[in-house]
């Protein structure tokens, strides 16, 4: 089976290092913080041999040449933002496929909050590592990409597995909720999980992974086609509703 190795890093990211014990392969999810993920590596007894880049911003990709100078490991990420991430040996986009030992991860554009943002998808293992694109109850800001092309790449993660854990990078979550509710406060799955969130939060838990059957439920952004939240936001246009609440985020 996979080992999956979470760690807190910088302020509020996550760092991942997702190991395979068959081959021996480690791959680094983003690399936020080279000396981080080199140490937190070398406490597992694990050899880095990948990293997975989500997008170009440096708390996803800062860490790059201080891994790749101390291990030589591969860097793999997106096509599009090649020119703005250290080191790529690979370029990948929309339905490929990267591999840890004989563990197949499915690349899909998430573009939006950047313009060239990939997630990584694990079918076999259901679990998802989607960056900055989806949070814990929220989405990134729509730094580089338009509202049509974010919802696209939104509808492509709610198209994933409902039991998919989504392992996004920020711990964003309690922020997310106060205007989740705001966006949504007669959704009774949505205010059960800002409950789960408040009291994880008072013990210093964390919040993250969640499934995406969780998010497709309370996360108001992956709700912009229901109808309710047209009605209140977008006037029957699963486009126009997302741009309306990304616009709301962005000022709440």
């Amino acid at each position: 089976m996979l080992e999956l190795h979470q760690f807190p890093c910088l302020s509020d990211n996550y760092g991942y290092l997702l190991h395979d014990p068959a081959s021996g392969e480690t791959a680094c999810i983003d690399t936020p913080d080279g000396e981080a993920y080199l140490r937190e590596a070398q406490g597992k007894g694990w050899r880095i041999t990948q990293i997975w880049n989500t997008h170009w911003h440096p708390d996803h990709a800062g860490g790059n040449e201080a891994i790749k100078a101390a291990t030589g490991c591969t860097i793999i990420a997106s096509a599009e933002e090649a020119d703005r991430t250290f080191g790529v040996d690979r370029e990948v986009g929309q339905g490929d496929v990267v591999q840890l030992g004989e563990w197949r991860a499915e690349v899909i554009d998430v573009g939006g909050h950047t313009s060239g943002h990939v997630a990584y998808h694990l079918p076999e293992a259901g679990m998802a590592f989607v960056g900055d694109a989806v949070f814990a109850l929220g989405c990134g800001r729509m730094i580089e990409g338009n509202a049509p092309q974010f919802w696209r790449s939104l509808s492509r993660v709610k198209a994933l597995p409902p039991r998919t854990l989504l392992y996004c990078a920020h711990e964003y979550t309690a922020s997310n909720a106060r205007f989740a509710l705001h966006a949504d406060p007669d959704n009774a799955a949505l205010q059960a999980y800002a409950e789960k969130v408040r009291t994880r939060r008072e013990r210093e838990e964390w919040t993250v992974p969640s499934s995406l059957e969780d998010e497709l439920a309370a996360n108001p952004f992956l709700r912009a086609d229901d109808p309710g939240m047209q009605a209140r936001w977008g006037g029957g246009d699963s486009v126009a509703t997302f741009a309306a609440l990304r616009a709301a985020k962005d000022s709440f």
